[in-house]
């Protein structure tokens, strides 16, 4: 099994911090949430039920990222989840590749279609059309990150051939988070999927259809499988590995938003984790 530590909503004086623990506890990753804009007032509920705040902490992933990159040499980063219909696919392919370069090739793009309409509507994006932007703007990064070219015909982007370097000496993985079909019909074709409301009977169904629609077109090659898993033991943990085929988890050893808590605090309580479930798996 495959750890990763979610940092969502941490302290972002902390985050140096947080990464060179992690590396030291021998985690795979680190994973950092994201939002643009959180308009005050009413808006759409989140999907499940999480009563979020316009002044919750969201720093950018990419910049946070490259400053954890600096300060370990072994972690990965991983966007979990980037919503990456908000943007457009030149910025962000430029953003991501640097990243890659400059990290040694630790970063997985972890993405989503995003589900805050609000936020979509002040930055002036189509909600509706998000998933069709969205895997317009995917072929175009992969393109881009292949070999420093591009060039697409299609409904949200049109452009001749095109270069970007530098470019990702090693492919950039790609999770795609969700929690529909639509999702999973998505990952089919990337590297991973990551079942946003973790699992249970819905997130089983959607792997079983990425497994048989992978098996329809021959795609035979590693495809991850990512969940939270926090309050899992060991033993949990080894049955979600190999009943349920669970590849990566995430997991925060602490309890979330508790601002209270120093660094010192979440340092005992994730050498604890380690101690009683990563070494134990």
């Amino acid at each position: 099994m495959k750890y990763w530590l979610s940092l969502i909503f941490e302290p972002v004086e902390q985050l140096i911090d947080l990464a060179r623990m992690a590396e030291e506890l021998d985690f795979e990753g680190v994973v950092l949430p994201d939002h643009i804009v959180v308009k005050v007032g009413e808006r759409v509920p989140h999907p499940r039920g999480y009563p979020l705040q316009p002044d919750e902490l969201f720093p950018d992933p990419f910049c946070a990222m490259s400053a954890m990159a600096t300060a370990t040499t072994r972690l990965r980063f991983m966007s979990g989840v980037y919503v990456v219909p908000l943007r457009d696919p030149f910025a962000l392919a430029k953003q991501a590749g640097t990243l890659a370069v400059m990290s040694g090739n630790r970063f997985v793009l972890g993405t989503g279609v995003g589900w805050l309409e609000e936020e979509f509507q002040i930055v002036g994006r189509d909600f509706a059309a998000r998933g069709r932007r969205m895997d317009e703007m995917l072929q175009i990064l992969q393109d881009f990150w292949e070999d420093g070219y591009a060039e697409f015909h299609g409904e949200f982007f049109d452009f001749p051939l095109s270069g970007m370097f530098p470019v990702p000496t090693e492919r950039i993985p790609i999770f795609i988070g969700g929690h529909s079909m639509a999702a999973a019909r998505r990952a089919v074709h990337y590297d991973g999927y990551m079942p946003m409301d973790g699992m249970n009977d819905r997130s089983r169904a959607e792997f079983a259809a990425i497994d048989q629609r992978r098996a329809e077109l021959g795609l035979d090659g590693p495809f991850e499988r990512m969940v939270g898993g926090t309050d899992l033991d060991a033993g949990g943990v080894r049955e979600l590995a190999e009943v349920e085929g669970i590849t990566n988890l995430l997991v925060r050893p602490w309890p979330a938003s508790d601002y209270s808590l120093t660094l010192d605090d979440r340092r005992r309580l994730a050498e604890r984790y380690a101690t009683d479930v990563m070494a134990k798996t």
